[in-house]
């Protein structure tokens, strides 16, 4: 579904907000995730919904790579609950903070469950709650990207349960506390490996690896069995030979 222009965007937005240096300190954490992941996914077809400003899908060597959704850049512009895309036809479906601002996150899921291939791939990042990051969020003052949905990561697993879609793994980033001055980022990287260790869910990012799982289908191999070879007997290969002779000899 094809969409005019649109003021206000939160893709937008956000997109600009990923020029500041707290928002530079999250697309280089994040795009190293990315890039880390994407390598190992083979495929035909992927796609990136939003933030063309992250390329997600750089690292990845699948022939068929794209960008879709509202932000401006988008290869095509759609609304990320509706692709213009057939069922079960993408291998690679990326979202980056897609949940975090849409309107309905839970109709985005059920949307990459339909187009997403048996076995595909789904990657996810978004903004943890339950962090200094989310903390900041109930500031009434506060604009992009703190009034995002924020979605909780276990009711997002929930929802990605109830679509068949399975949990690989999952990984945590950007323990630094989330303010623009670069000189306290800086004097606070020690925090990331630390964080890591010690409070693991404490991440301002989450980040998932999802994959969509079909009930009933296997791999089905064939069922060799070893025949033991029975070697003849010299007595027995002497008979076989005179009664070969005496047939030939009646002819």
């Amino acid at each position: 579904m094809a969409l005019p222009q649109e003021a206000g965007n939160p893709f937008d937005h956000f997109a600009a907000w990923f020029a500041t240096p707290l928002g530079q300190y999250v697309a280089s954490e994040e795009a190293g995730w990315y890039d880390r992941t994407v390598a190992d996914i083979f495929g035909y077809k992927a796609v990136q919904l939003e933030l063309p400003q992250l390329d997600a899908l750089r690292a990845n060597r699948m022939p068929w790579r794209t960008i879709f959704g509202r932000s401006a850049g988008c290869s095509l512009r759609c609304d990320p609950a509706a692709l213009p895309v057939s069922e079960q036809s993408l291998d690679l479906l990326v979202l980056p903070h897609v949940l975090d601002f849409s309107a309905d996150p839970h109709a985005v899921l059920r949307e990459a469950e339909r187009v997403l291939a048996p076995q595909g791939r789904l990657l996810v990042t978004g903004f943890n709650p339950w962090s200094l990051w989310g903390v900041r969020k109930f500031k009434r003052t506060e604009q992009t990207p703190w009034q995002g949905n924020f979605v909780a990561l276990p009711r997002l697993k929930d929802w990605l349960s109830l679509l068949g879609l399975e949990t690989m793994r999952g990984e945590y980033l950007c323990y630094r506390p989330p303010v623009q001055r670069e000189r306290v980022l800086a004097r606070t990287s020690f925090m990331e490996a630390a964080g890591d260790r010690w409070w693991p869910a404490a991440g301002g990012v989450y980040c998932l690896d999802v994959i969509k799982r079909v009930r009933g289908m296997h791999i089905i191999e064939p069922q060799w069995r070893r025949v033991k070879a029975t070697a003849a007997s010299p007595a027995t290969a002497i008979e076989r030979m005179k009664s070969q002779a005496g047939q030939d000899r009646c002819k």
